[in-house]
């Protein structure tokens, strides 16, 4: 049996989710789908609208047949790290093929990116720094490198985000000497950061503005998403009363700033060029997660990047904790999520020659990033009621989902 890789949120799962693991499979012919999937924190810096297990739940009712969880220190980086986590994290499993969505369309030019940035990484480097140092961000500092050393929109257009996050994984899978071949699946219909529903296969980002605008699933929603998430969607807020945004951990981040030292603050990941300052100025000025946003928000500090850090906040999240991930030559450990038969079937084909830990339940885990996870556990479920928020945070450390059925969609 062989493994077709995906690295994904599900924030939330939704046609054009489904449309990618299909494809993925006729793309790729091999016979297991594994999904590396981020758990209650994102890439970009957000909380997930609904928790880990029921995205899970959705993915396995749909064609996935093993979920791992990207761990926290990976998940919630910019995409290089990102990619290394997941990258990493298929290689460990043994994983054949890993198949990503992109603007692009066609794996190719990926491939002649990477080996002209490669070619030219020390000239890369040199101007990257040079874009931070004139008060760039780091994703425009990055464009205007790619363009110095020729990658150019003609060429592969690192604009824009599926392809950013596509050329990281080309980078991870060649830079770490890994067994995975690279493949690629053509967006169709919407764009990543669209905010407006057109289309059957809508973005993430216009689906949940819709359900966090309605606080309901309205018929626009309904059409772009896969009977499975509607069910996930509506039994998560049936028990916990919401569904996850920003604004619902404002008082919690408020408290943490104004209590917090400049020190304590300072030692936060991601806390550079004396953001705590800024944090210690304008906390008492807002009323509101976007407000405070809102005044923070420069050249330098991009939306993505605060949000980042406002996790890390929140999870009390330390830049010494985490420096490792740099140097990390393999994945720390495997989290499953959830698994069918099949999924099952491939696990133990390969558990003797995985040589990281495999968890199942995280609870008696031990890794100094597990402590890391178990915060992230307990701060995601702060805006819910007590005694609901204990028996997901019981849920969160135990056994995956286990499915006895292969999806017929396969």
């Amino acid at each position: 049996m062989n493994g077709c890789g995906v690295i994904v949120e599900y924030n939330p799962f939704h046609n054009g989710h489904l449309y990618h693991l299909q494809s993925s499979l006729k793309e790729s012919k091999k016979d297991c789908l594994i999904a590396v999937m981020s758990g209650n924190f994102l890439q970009r810096g957000e909380p997930a609208i609904i928790d880990k297990w029921n995205r899970a739940e959705a993915a396995l009712k749909s064609g996935v047949d093993i979920v791992v969880e990207l761990p926290y220190v990976f998940a919630v980086q910019h995409a290089d790290l990102f990619a290394k986590g997941a990258i990493l994290t298929l290689e460990a499993l043994q994983t054949d093929v890993v198949c990503f969505g992109s603007e692009q369309g066609v794996i190719t030019p990926f491939i002649a990116a990477y080996e002209q940035y490669e070619a030219q990484k020390h000239h890369f480097q040199e101007q990257v720094q040079k874009g931070l140092t004139y008060g760039l961000s780091f994703p425009e500092s990055s464009r205007q490198a790619y363009e110095t050393i020729g990658l150019t929109n003609e060429a592969i257009d690192l604009t824009q985000p599926n392809n950013i996050l596509g050329f990281s994984y080309v980078k991870a899978i060649y830079d770490y000497n890994t067994n995975i071949k690279p493949k690629t699946i053509k967006r169709t219909k919407s764009g990543y950061h669209d905010e407006v529903i057109e289309h059957d296969i809508a973005s993430a980002t216009s689906i949940r503005k819709e359900l966090l605008s309605e606080q309901l699933i309205t018929n626009v929603v309904r059409k772009t998403i896969p009977t499975e998430t509607e069910e996930a969607l509506s039994k998560y807020k049936d028990m916990t009363h919401l569904w996850h945004d920003w604004e619902a951990y404002f008082p919690f981040l408020q408290y943490k700033v104004h209590t917090a030292s400049l020190q304590e603050l300072a030692d936060i990941h991601g806390m550079d060029e004396g953001l705590q300052y800024r944090l210690k100025k304008t906390v008492g000025q807002v009323t509101s997660f976007h407000n405070w946003m809102k005044k923070l928000k420069t050249r330098r500090y991009t939306w993505t990047r605060l949000q980042r850090i406002f996790v890390h906040l929140l999870t009390n999240t330390k830049k010494s904790e985490i420096q490792s991930i740099q140097i990390d030559k393999q994945a720390p450990y495997i989290r499953v999520l959830g698994m069918n038969k099949k999924g099952r079937e491939y696990i133990n084909e390969r558990k003797k020659s995985i040589n990281i830990p495999i968890f199942t339940p995280l609870q008696g885990a031990h890794h100094p990033y597990i402590d890391i996870e178990e915060r992230a556990i307990d701060s995601y479920y702060l805006p819910i009621k007590p005694s609901v928020r204990q028996t997901l945070k019981q849920r969160d450390i135990g056994p995956p989902i286990l499915k006895n059925e292969t999806p017929s969609s396969q």
